[in-house]
């Protein structure tokens, strides 16, 4: 999925059935729903949950608990604007699911 597809697929009811918990997070969030993504986003406990909890905890306004999920995340804490570093968390996210497997062609 690209990256128009996924924010096409923002006027629907449901994320797309193939999303990752943490892209199906970014999803919820984008339409409005904290608890919803908070809940996805839990469900991967990997790196690419924790950015996304991460994410979800500084538009919280809980910079502790978002730090801590960066750590996890392997990720530095974002100073970007929040509309900036959703669009980078969705463009690192869907990149290696938007070629298939193979994200070694980049």
């Amino acid at each position: 999925m690209t990256l128009d597809e996924f924010r096409q697929s923002l006027t629907a009811t449901q994320p797309p059935a193939r999303l990752t918990h943490a892209l199906a997070g970014l999803w919820w969030e984008a339409r409005g729903d904290w608890k919803r993504a908070h809940q996805s986003a839990q469900q991967d406990e990997g790196a690419e949950g924790s950015w996304v909890h991460a994410y979800l905890h500084r538009k919280e306004g809980d910079q502790d608990n978002a730090a801590y999920w960066y750590r996890r995340a392997g990720q530095p804490v974002c100073r970007a604007p929040l509309d900036a570093e959703w669009l980078n968390i969705a463009r690192a996210l869907l990149k290696p699911h938007d070629q298939g497997s193979d994200s070694s062609s980049d």
